[in-house]
C-alpha cells in the first residue's frame, strides 16, 4: 500500500519526537496502532462482505468453469485428486451420508406431500369433468328443446 523504507519511517519518527514530544509519542503510537487495527478490521470485513456476496451470487461456480473452460487438463486433474482423496479418507461417511437403501424412495414426509398433491389433482380434475358433464347435458336439453319446437312448427305448416 504504502512504499515506506526504513529511512522514511526514521524521518517520520524523528519529526513525530519532535512534533509531539517524548512524554506525549507512547499515546500517540497506541492511538495510531488502535487507528490501524480498526482499519485493518474493517477492511477484512469489506473482504469478508464481498467474498460471501461472490459466494451468493455464484461466482465460484463461474469461476470454476472458466477455470476448467481455459485449462480442461487441470480440471480433470483436480478431480481425479478429489476422487483418490475421498477413496483414501480414513474417516467413515456421516449418518445420512451414501446411498439409502432405495435410492427412488422418497422420504415419509415427501410422499405425504405427495400423497396430497395426488388426491388434490384428481379432486380437481373430478369437479371439471363434472362440470363439463353438466353443462353438456344442459346443451344436450336446450338442442333437443330446439328440435322438438321445430318440429311442432313444421307440424304447423303442414297442417295450415
Amino acid at each position: 500500500m504504502f512504499d515506506l523504507g526504513w529511512s522514511e519511517l526514521l524521518v517520520i519518527g524523528i519529526v513525530a519526537l519532535i512534533v509531539v514530544g517524548p512524554k506525549d509519542l507512547p499515546v500517540l503510537f497506541r492511538n495510531v496502532g488502535r487507528f490501524m487495527g480498526k482499519a485493518r478490521g474493517m477492511a477484512r470485513e469489506f473482504s469478508r462482505a464481498m467474498n460471501d456476496a461472490a459466494d451468493e451470487s455464484g461466482m465460484r461456480d463461474v469461476a470454476k468453469t472458466f477455470k476448467s473452460a481455459t485449462n480442461p487438463l487441470e480440471s480433470a486433474m483436480d478431480g481425479v485428486r478429489d476422487a483418490a482423496r475421498s477413496m483414501t479418507d480414513p474417516t467413515p461417511p456421516k449418518k445420512g451420508e451414501g446411498l439409502k437403501e432405495d435410492p427412488g424412495a422418497l422420504d415419509p414426509e415427501r410422499a405425504a406431500q405427495k400423497k396430497k398433491i395426488e388426491a388434490g389433482a384428481a379432486r380437481a380434475a373430478a369437479e371439471r369433468q363434472k362440470r363439463e358433464a353438466e353443462a353438456a347435458a344442459k346443451r344436450a336439453e336446450e338442442s333437443a328443446r330446439k328440435a322438438e319446437e321445430m318440429e311442432a312448427a313444421l307440424k304447423k305448416d303442414g297442417e295450415a
